[in-house]
């Protein structure tokens, strides 16, 4: 009788690993984006699931799970609770948001608890969200955008401003330094002066 045991086998990583398409929006991309939300059937829901997936770098099931209650609006305030074993944290809400979140609270005529709704009253759905963040892509005529996308260019927006690794692994919730490695390697802003 042979011994048979199962071998995992290992995938290799090749020497280029780490090159991949560019896959996040510049600053003047998330504007037309913006731009393109509000010219949606929903106009103030579509505007604001875009601007906090972006600016919270919120994953498509993270943004579905927000609850008002999540939100302190007195004190500018949503609680992130991270999914796939993140760090959850609470993230301060600037101006623009606040105002954009308020916007869509006084438009609403039900009493949910979830921040985002369809107009059958039911959070929204995985599904509807990649729905709505291609219609709007399509729109900004912005090509191959995902509502991914969106937290990868939170992630390249923060390491462009020169923050440092630590602070954009808790943001973004990562619990592995790898993952955020990502965004501070591919910047363009480490590179300039170096001709000067």
């Amino acid at each position: 009788m042979t011994n048979k045991r199962n071998v995992k086998s290992v995938k290799k990583e090749t020497t280029n690993a780490h090159e991949r398409p560019k896959d996040f929006l510049s600053d003047a991309e998330i504007k037309s984006l913006l731009a393109a939300s509000k010219r949606t059937r929903y106009p103030k829901r579509n505007y604001l699931l875009i601007l906090m997936i972006y600016r919270h770098g919120l994953r498509v099931s993270e943004a579905i799970a927000i609850k008002k209650s999540d939100v302190n609006i007195r004190e500018s305030r949503i609680w992130v609770n991270r999914l796939k074993s993140g760090l959850s944290v609470e993230h301060p809400i600037s101006g623009d948001e606040l105002r954009a979140i308020k916007r869509y609270l006084n438009s609403r005529k039900d009493n949910l608890p979830w921040l985002f709704v369809n107009e059958r009253e039911l959070p929204l759905t995985r599904q509807a969200i990649n729905y709505i963040v291609n219609v709007i892509s399509n729109i900004a005529k912005l090509e191959n955008v995902h509502p991914h996308t969106l937290r990868h260019s939170c992630g390249f927006y923060l390491a462009n401003k020169g923050y440092d690794l630590r602070l954009i692994q808790d943001y973004l919730g990562h619990r592995d330094p790898k993952h955020t490695a990502h965004y501070t390697r591919m910047v363009s802003k480490r590179f300039e002066k170096l001709w000067d």
